[in-house]
């Protein structure tokens, strides 16, 4: 039997060809888990703020709010940046470094908030979170979102760039979900023990956007050719048109819209996961080192969840994917209201929302370059980092939004950290304000989300025309090629 030929083309189950090996996307992956450690600190600075800075949770919340709206304008301006680089210059890569080595070093110093009034304290901890969320992580962000488009043609392998994506960042937000209290607990509770894991966590930034930046190519073929390398800064050229033309031709297209709407509520739903948990198992459960327990038990929905993504999309396609575990995750949030307090139950059904945040994680870049394609069918033009950036816009607002709201919450019953634990060493309960306002941002807002998407969801209907809208792009290329070499 002939030897097979290492160079052979691989074609995916729509015949385009395959450019990914596992090395390419381990590589790829490192990326989010690189922005996962900075988006997975940051949703631990608000209990952090208020119970070991002693800072006030109301305050906390508004400077989250404020630096988020600011953020969310820099993807713009990041999207506009990266889509008007001039062509034959890469895009993407080259801001790996240029961001990524200065937020591992913010991340050290993000835990260092200097001792003095609480005004000082409210103007280092804007300033550190504006500078790491909205001007570092969005220069990694964005580029890195849109790289998928040029890195390969394929929907299978941007399918599966979608999943590593998701598992390595998945990979370091549990890592802080579980470690961070039990360890920082174990160092001594105090900010010293904070301002020391920053630094672990800053170091491994670092290295993991280094990989990313080496395994990075900006060509969806493997070898480079001049004849792609010339297509893609014609491309470049047809795109460098006016933001706030680009930004009205995005709201003309539904499917983005649509896009942008579900990637808002997940968002929101990521941002109170991230910050929320530790409250629910302080003052609900009353142990917050059972931050570690529901952590490594989540795993095990996660793991299902990364394991079973490739094959539900694969035979139900990424929509109808969606719409199951939209489903899923709506049932298991309506059931937690009818008994918050018992931890088995609630564990159980928590392991239900896990499995059900999975697939949105692998699958909101396949739907985002649908919609990009569909760009390219109805304008004529991609508009990759602008559409990324735009849909970032949404989703800073959002997750600045779910962190915003945990403290919102607790500023509206007045809630007070060493009051309620006065209350639980007195052996009283946590006061009745403090638990409703957990329940609220851990329970019933995360209900209203997975409603908010599952609508959503059922009116995306691309999927099914997006073989035969290529088939047309094709064919206007081909056309225009052809009049133009007519014209020569």
């Amino acid at each position: 039997m002939a030897k097979k030929e290492k160079n052979a083309v691989r074609l995916d189950r729509d015949g385009i060809p395959k450019v990914m090996r596992i090395r390419d996307y381990f590589g790829d992956s490192l990326g989010m888990f690189s922005l996962n450690i900075i988006s997975g600190l940051v949703g631990q600075l608000t209990y952090f703020y208020t119970d070991k800075v002693g800072l006030a949770a109301g305050a906390v919340a508004t400077v989250f709010m404020i630096v988020k709206i600011f953020d969310a304008f820099t993807d713009l301006i990041m999207g506009n940046i990266i889509d008007n680089t001039k062509p034959g210059k890469e895009r993407y890569r080259p801001w790996y470094l240029k961001a990524g080595i200065p937020a591992g070093i913010l991340v050290m110093l993000m835990f260092a908030v200097p001792k003095g009034g609480s005004g000082l304290q409210l103007a280092y901890a804007m300033v550190t979170n504006f500078l790491l969320t909205a001007v570092l992580f969005t220069a990694i962000s964005i580029p890195y979102t849109s790289i998928m488009m040029v890195r390969t043609n394929s929907q299978e392998e941007r399918g599966y760039m979608g999943t590593w994506r998701a598992a390595a960042g998945y990979v370091s937000g549990m890592v802080i979900a579980i470690l961070v209290i039990p360890v920082s607990n174990m160092l001594g509770g105090t900010q010293s023990a904070w301002i020391k894991m920053g630094a672990i966590f800053g170091i491994l930034l670092i290295l993991a956007m280094l990989i990313c930046y080496r395994t990075s190519k900006e060509t969806a073929v493997a070898a480079g050719s001049g004849a792609e390398e010339k297509e893609n800064a014609e491309d470049a050229e047809e795109e460098s048109i006016p933001l706030k033309e680009a930004i009205i031709k995005l709201f003309k297209n539904k499917y983005w819209v649509i896009v942008l709407v579900v990637n808002f509520a997940a968002q929101v739903s990521y941002g109170l996961i991230n910050t929320s948990g530790t409250y629910y198992c302080k003052w609900i459960y009353g142990n917050d080192n059972l931050t570690a327990l529901l952590g490594g038990i989540g795993m095990l929905p996660t793991v299902l969840g990364f394991v079973l993504v490739g094959p539900m999309m694969k035979k139900l396609g990424a929509v109808k994917t969606l719409k199951i575990t939209f489903i899923m995750g709506v049932a298991a949030n309506a059931l937690r209201i009818v008994n918050p307090y018992n931890l088995p139950y609630n564990i159980a059904l928590g392991c239900v929302t896990t499995f059900a945040n999975i697939p949105m994680m692998c699958l909101g870049g396949v739907l985002t370059a649908m919609a990009i394609d569909y760009n390219e069918y109805k304008f004529g033009q991609k508009l990759v980092a602008r559409s990324s950036s735009a849909i970032g816009f949404g989703q800073k607002v959002a997750s600045g939004l779910g962190a915003s709201l945990v403290g919102w919450c607790l500023a509206a019953v007045s809630y007070n950290a060493e009051t309620e634990a006065a209350r639980v060493a007195a052996g009283e309960m946590v006061s009745m304000g403090t638990r409703q306002a957990i329940f609220t941002f851990s329970i019933y807002v995360p209900l209203i989300l997975y409603v908010v998407m599952l609508v959503m969801i059922m009116k995306f209907d691309l999927e099914g025309k997006i073989g035969d809208i290529r088939a047309e792009i094709e064919k206007r290329k081909s056309e225009k090629k052809a009049v133009s070499n007519e014209n020569l």
